[in-house]
């Protein structure tokens, strides 16, 4: 799964005179965008490996309720001063992001991590392609839709179809997840809207969560263990990404972003040991590069420089 993501440029601080970034100003963020990525792909891998302890959704609980302390406890938001309409947001900014969530972590109990970020990405790039309305989106759109059919062997024998569901309803939510977000961030300062959106997830999750776990949420090492996720998962890389999107182009963290499927394999072959076929990784590069050029012919379109974040 992905992290939270904004649009910004990189300032001036990251470009030397000449006009060539500088080698700070350019790896600096770059290395904490591709670490934020392995953080997230490493730190779903060991929820996978977590989820014989505790389920699923007992694993996305703890997650979820581990984030919510810590962004609670950082970002402090206030309760008051807000309108129904702000906080109809958050809570259905919250609903996606609990179900985006849950719909990932059933996938990945049930087929490879790969292959289901790769399923979950389609949904951020049909976001992508109905909202840019450009006719070079449709040979994007094919190419990922081929590189699926790689990925189901011709018709998804060869993964369980339950988990291609929930992978592909997790990537409904991560669209959902991504316009409401957008939203979220206009009416509440700073992170104040995500610290409360994830509450509300948090509070989705619960009741499945105990529904299918029960005592096993309150065993220590179960505990620590969703609380290692929640770190991996949510802290580091929303840290890591606030601080890289300061100096780096929005256009660049896009493009990074469509790597996720790649460093989800990898987390999948160096931790649990699920190992790609050619085929395979050959559909994963296929809707890597549909996302990278659904990427580039959105930013293309911009007539003026995106501003800086204020």
């Amino acid at each position: 799964m992905t992290t939270p993501s904004t649009t910004t440029t990189s300032s001036p601080s990251a470009v030397h005179p000449s006009g060539t970034p500088g080698r700070r100003g350019s790896l600096g963020p770059v290395g904490l965008v591709l670490g934020a990525g392995f953080s997230v792909q490493f730190g779903a891998a060991l929820a996978v490996s977590l989820m014989p302890r505790a389920g699923a959704l007992g694993v996305v609980t703890l997650r979820l309720i581990a984030a919510a302390v810590v962004l609670l406890v950082v970002c402090r938001p206030r309760l008051r001063g807000h309108s129904r309409a702000d906080w109809g947001t958050v809570v259905v900014f919250g609903i996606a992001m609990g179900a985006m969530n849950g719909l990932f972590y059933q996938a990945a109990d049930r087929i490879p991590l790969g292959a289901a970020v790769t399923l979950e990405v389609l949904g951020p790039l049909a976001l992508s392609v109905f909202a840019s309305r450009r006719a070079l989106n449709a040979v994007w759109a094919a190419l990922a839709l081929g590189g699926v059919f790689l990925l189901s062997g011709g018709g998804f024998g060869r993964l369980d179809p339950a988990g291609v569901a929930f992978a592909l309803g997790a990537g409904a939510m991560w669209a959902a997840y991504i316009v409401f977000s957008a939203r979220t961030g206009r009416r509440f300062p700073q992170a104040d809207g995500l610290a409360l959106a994830m509450a509300v997830g948090a509070l989705l999750m619960l009741p499945l969560g105990v529904a299918e776990s029960g005592s096993k949420l309150t065993d220590p090492t179960t505990i620590a263990l969703g609380s290692a996720v929640a770190v991996l998962s949510s802290v580091l890389p929303y840290t890591f990404e606030l601080l890289a999107l300061r100096r780096l182009p929005a256009s660049t963290f896009a493009i990074m972003m469509s790597l996720e499927p790649a460093l989800a394999a990898t987390a999948g072959f160096l931790i649990l040991g699920q190992a790609l076929s050619a085929v395979q990784a050959a559909a994963i590069a296929m809707v890597i590069a549909a996302s990278m050029g659904a990427v580039r012919t959105q930013v293309g379109r911009r007539k003026v420089p995106i501003p800086p974040e204020a």
